[in-house]
């Protein structure tokens, strides 16, 4: 694809691109599309590796010089239901086993929540189930990422909503293989997002950056993610904040979008591509 832009701004040596944004493909394609491309990076999403066996999705992506940066998804601890939150934590210890496998450093965390109870019994139910499952993912050598998600999702799908709460328990916590996902989607609109950013490089905890964009008018609050420039976050701006806290890692493009996925993948492709180019 040809751009009006200088060729240094065309590096893509730290480009990653989630499975789930170019979702209709499946990981073989993916794999396939990506390096072709000269994306550097793969974040995988479980979903992806249904009916694989990880070892041997491991040998496709290195041998198609992909990078695995993550696996997505951990997280969804508390429940009112203890049964629940004893299989959510065998479910954990699983996503930490196929991190393992695949060769993902990183396994992100949607915390979870459940309405039927406190915010505040939610949270201390995440902080147990971290604690539960950190030292498993710790001898495996995965790290776990915190994903604080936009307020609009404290019902049932986490009741981690600001970077500040991230921080917290990361601070709280205090384990060396935790640490927080900064997702721009989700974060920003705090008010002290420049602080909390800083705040998190100090601890060193920054383990993920990812990107994409919120459109405005949004059609669906979790299916309609823009890509990078086509909505009202400041993109470039929260990449410099991260990047002067000392990350100096991926970015990842985790796009959910029907109307995307509804799109050839590779016309897709080549939009993320732009759009990264432009505004990231």
């Amino acid at each position: 694809m040809e751009s009006s832009f200088p060729e240094v701004l065309k590096d893509t040596s730290r480009l990653c691109i989630h499975t789930i944004t170019t979702k209709p493909w499946s990981i073989e394609i993916a794999v396939k599309q990506y390096a072709l491309n000269g994306v550097r990076g793969i974040t995988v999403w479980r979903d992806a590796l249904e009916g694989r066996k990880p070892a041997e999705v491991r040998r496709l992506i290195e041998d198609a010089k992909l990078e695995v940066v993550s696996l997505c998804r951990g997280g969804f601890f508390p429940s009112t239901d203890k049964k629940k939150r004893e299989e959510a934590i065998e479910d954990n210890k699983k996503a930490i086993d196929e991190a393992a496998e695949i060769g993902a450093p990183v396994v992100v965390l949607v915390c979870g929540s459940d309405c039927r109870q406190s915010l505040s019994e939610s949270r201390k139910q995440i902080e147990d189930g971290i604690v539960a499952v950190g030292d498993y993912a710790g001898k495996n050598g995965v790290r776990l990422a915190i994903e604080p998600l936009h307020p609009m999702y404290a019902d049932t799908r986490s009741a981690v909503n600001t970077l500040k709460q991230a921080n917290d328990i990361c601070e709280k916590l205090n384990l060396p293989n935790v640490g927080v996902a900064v997702d721009v989607y989700h974060i920003w609109w705090e008010p002290d997002l420049e602080r909390e950013i800083a705040r998190c490089g100090e601890m060193g905890r920054i383990f993920a950056f990812h990107v994409c964009d919120w459109k405005s008018p949004t059609m669906d609050l979790l299916l309609d993610r823009g890509l990078m420039g086509e909505g009202c976050i400041p993109v470039r701006q929260i990449r410099a904040m991260v990047e002067e806290a000392g990350f100096r890692g991926f970015i990842e493009v985790e796009i959910f979008s029907t109307l995307y996925w509804s799109m050839d993948q590779n016309r897709l492709l080549d939009k993320i591509l732009e759009a990264y180019y432009k505004h990231t």
